[in-house]
């Protein structure tokens, strides 16, 4: 599958509390808008229930092998 966007490098504070318990960091996408941190960026609230149901089946998972 070819995907139409191109590479980003990106940096967060995250990092600094995956460095003090385990986690992960996920870039979702939200389609075009502008990068967040810019003023212009406008959030897609489509995204919300692709985005809820990703985290609620990781969870699932998660508490499936505990």
């Amino acid at each position: 599958m070819e995907r139409n966007r191109s590479l980003i490098m990106g940096s967060e504070d995250f990092s600094f509390m995956l460095e003090k318990v385990p986690g992960a960091y996920i870039n979702i996408g939200n389609g075009d808008s502008a990068q967040v941190h810019n003023p212009a960026y406008d959030f897609n609230d489509k995204l919300l229930p692709y985005a809820a149901a990703f985290y609620a089946r990781v969870v699932e998972k998660k508490l499936a092998v505990a």
